[in-house]
């Protein structure tokens, strides 16, 4: 049987999924029988860096990529013979707390997207958590104060741009995350289209309620948000609205889920304790902790896992966060040039035994959790005469296993139900060398699965449930059935501990590094200012220490 006619077979209940994550734009075709993926389109969409510490895109870009990666896959779909109407509904999924405003009677963008890592608010941060009632915030809405999340960033934009203040006393103002503008645009945009979010990106803002899954008229007044501007709550399963543009035109839109808590669908970790981690731009371990929200005491977050109609239950999760870990790739590929493609990075770092004592803290937006330290900048310690960019390479990947070491951590801490075997999926699983780094450091093993796309499938599995569309039985979803690779502990308990011990200090290194003092006498010439996500502050001095090893 040829190719074609293979995927031809495949036509009866497909599910669309828009995945518009930090790095790139994807339409991707799920048959709902098997789990499988039919085919998709797929666009790197650019990062702005227009000053150190502030990353952004172009909401305008997201929007016309996601659109031509619907066209293309469609078009795919027809060169197989299979006629579009066979998609049965689609859903959305997305980068969280990428806050993004424009005017509802022109379309257009009022600002540029402000990116998750962006760390601009870092004084606005600093005052609000000085502010009456800031221990508070956390008690309503499950996260700390911190520069990760949307509603600091709203405020910088209504504080600092006045076309956004100016829409906003004029009623023309929306605000949204990422799949806010997504689904407001493919369901009309200016022509009535629907202002909506689901309660897991709706819980990434600091301005609902965690337990109510409202907007919260208190933390608005915290923050200073008006809440006119705030998109509709509804849950992760359900009919939103219908395409009314693109080649998929009268399709409902009947998932939504932020990228995370897709991914903990996907990989079918559906009872609590049960825990997965992506490798993306970001790094991200979600541990389902059922029914009732867990209060972290060692820097998690509380957060919405997802709730699967309007009348199911909402599931919570406790997640670490980590924001520089794909991202740490990208750095060595486009500023320093150690490799010319991110795919290069496993050959370079195999080449060496060890990082030979290289510790390498990405720490480029601060520090997330567990430390929530927005002072903390990027380091690579422990260089010598002998070492090579081989030994960068290899201490960035152990970087994003050292992370994700100290989360797991924490988790196991807070929740209670010890880790017995870390699930894992995201780009940079593609990298082995990664993996097995990964179970050596947690000394446990890492299990990937055969379709690595989890976060795409998650939010198919969630439209496909939803009422009206149910052409996906989640609950008798049956994880044996999905073929895994499992990598498993190859060094000594000793020889783990020394390097936790060694990364720690590493760490302690980095933090507290831009003080009030540093940022009075440091003036940053325009070079300085090029650089993203505050990477200038070490720049100066390891410019000089690789000299030698990029010879």
């Amino acid at each position: 049987m040829s190719e074609s006619e293979k995927i031809s077979s495949k036509v009866s209940n497909l599910i669309g999924a828009v995945d518009q994550g930090t790095s790139s734009s994807r339409f991707l075709i799920f048959d709902s029988d098997s789990a499988e993926i039919v085919t998709y389109h797929q666009i790197e969409t650019k990062l702005l860096y227009p000053r150190a510490g502030w990353v952004e895109q172009d909401p305008l870009e997201i929007l016309s990529n996601v659109n031509i990666c619907i066209d293309k896959t469609v078009e795919k779909l027809r060169e197989f013979e299979i006629d579009p109407s066979n998609i049965k509904a689609i859903g959305v999924t997305n980068q969280r707390e990428t806050t993004v405003v424009w005017n509802k009677y022109t379309g257009k963008p009022l600002y540029n997207a402000i990116i998750w890592l962006d760390s601009r608010t870092a004084d606005i941060v600093e005052i609000l958590s000085k502010k009456g009632g800031s221990k508070a915030v956390k008690e309503k809405c499950g996260l700390p104060i911190a520069t990760y999340f949307s509603a600091v960033k709203l405020r910088w934009l209504i504080e600092n741009i006045p076309e956004v203040k100016q829409a906003i006393e004029q009623n023309q103002c929306l605000f949204g995350t990422v799949d806010s503008w997504i689904i407001w645009n493919l369901t009309g945009g200016i022509n009535n289209g629907i202002h909506v979010t689901d309660v897991s990106n709706a819980s990434r803002t600091m301005l609902m309620d965690i337990r109510t899954l409202q907007w919260d008229s208190w933390l608005c007044s915290f923050f200073q948000i008006p809440m006119f501007i705030l998109p509709n709550i509804r849950s992760s399963s359900e009919i939103l609205g219908y395409v009314s543009r693109s080649s998929l035109n009268g399709v409902p839109i009947a998932g939504c889920l932020g990228d995370q808590s897709a991914a903990l669908l996907g990989q079918l970790c559906l009872k609590p304790g049960s825990a997965k981690n992506t490798y993306g731009t970001g790094c991200f371990l979600l541990c389902n902790t059922g029914k009732v929200p867990v209060w972290s005491k060692h820097g998690l977050l509380t957060t919405v896992a997802y709730k699967l109609g309007p009348d199911q239950p909402v599931i919570y999760a406790l997640e670490g966060s980590v924001a520089i870990a794909g991202a740490l790739i990208r750095w060595l590929r486009d500023n320093l040039g150690i490799i010319a493609d991110s795919s290069f990075i496993e050959p370079l770092a195999s080449s060496v035994e060890s990082s030979h004592g290289v510790y390498f803290v990405p720490a480029f937006s601060g520090l997330y959790a567990p430390y929530w330290q927005p002072s903390a900048r990027g380091i690579i310690c422990g260089l010598t005469q002998f070492s090579t960019r081989a030994h960068i390479a290899r201490a960035a990947l152990e970087a994003v296993c050292f992370q994700t070491l100290e989360i797991a951590e924490a988790m196991k801490l807070d929740s209670g139900f010890p880790l017995e075997k870390l699930q894992v999926d995201g780009g940079m699983t593609s990298n082995k060398m990664l993996l097995q780094i990964q179970a050596d450091l947690l000394g446990l093993p890492v299990v990937l699965p055969s379709m690595p796309e989890t976060t795409a499938l998650g939010v198919a599995m969630a439209a496909g449930a939803a009422k009206g569309i149910e052409v996906w039985d989640i609950a008798s979803t049956d994880s044996s059935e999905v073929t895994t690779d499992v990598f498993i502990p190859s060094i000594t308990v000793d020889e783990r501990e020394f390097k936790y011990s060694m990364w720690k200090k590493a760490v302690t290194r980095s933090m507290h590094w831009e003080d009030d003092n540093s940022k009075a006498k440091f003036v940053m010439n325009p070079i300085m200012q090029s650089l993203p996500g505050g990477i200038f502050l070490f720049t100066s001095f390891a410019i000089l220490l690789l000299a030698e090893v990029f010879k």
